[in-house]
C-alpha cells in the first residue's frame, strides 16, 4: 500500500508520527509535507495529495489541520477525490465502507495522536462495502 500524507503547520507533529508510525507497519509513505512548525497555507499541502491519490499514484490520502476543515475542503476540490473529516474511528470506518473515501482528514487540535492512530488504522483497514453505496457514490462527482 502507498500512502500520500501532508498537514499544515498544526498537524506537522502527528504527521511525523504517522509517517514513522506507518513506516514500521510497511507501509510505503510519500510525504509532501511541511518538515516543521512554520505557519503555511493548508491548501499548498492538500492540492499535492489530492493529485497523487486522484492520479493513482498513490492508493489512499492522510491530510491534517488545525481543524481539518480547511485541509478537507481544499482536497474535495478535486473531482476524483472523496475526502472524509474523521475524528472519530467509527467516523473513518463508515467513510471507507459506505463512501468509498480516498483520503482521510483530521483535526489535530481536537484528537490526541493516539485517537488518530486509531483512526489511520480503521481508514486503511477498512474495504469499501460497494452494493447500494455503489450508486450513491457514483453520484457525488459533478457531471
Amino acid at each position: 500500500m502507498k500512502i500520500a500524507i501532508a498537514s499544515d503547520h498544526a498537524g506537522v507533529g502527528y504527521k511525523i508520527q504517522l509517517v514513522n508510525y506507518l513506516k514500521t507497519k510497511k507501509v510505503e509513505v510519500k510525504d509532501f509535507g511541511p518538515m516543521n512548525e512554520e505557519s503555511v497555507d493548508y491548501p499548498d499541502y492538500a492540492h499535492p495529495v489530492a493529485n497523487a491519490v486522484e492520479k493513482k499514484n498513490t492508493d489512499l490520502g492522510i491530510l491534517l489541520c488545525g481543524s481539518g476543515n480547511g485541509i478537507n475542503m481544499s482536497a474535495n476540490k478535486h473531482q476524483a477525490v472523496r475526502s472524509a473529516l474523521c475524528w472519530k474511528k467509527e467516523i473513518a470506518e463508515l467513510a471507507r465502507l459506505h463512501n468509498n473515501a480516498n483520503v482521510l482528514a483530521m483535526p489535530a487540535r481536537f484528537i490526541s495522536y493516539e485517537e488518530a492512530q486509531e483512526i489511520v488504522d480503521i481508514f486503511l483497514e477498512t474495504k469499501f462495502e460497494g452494493g447500494r453505496h455503489e450508486r450513491r457514490v457514483n453520484k457525488i462527482a459533478c457531471p
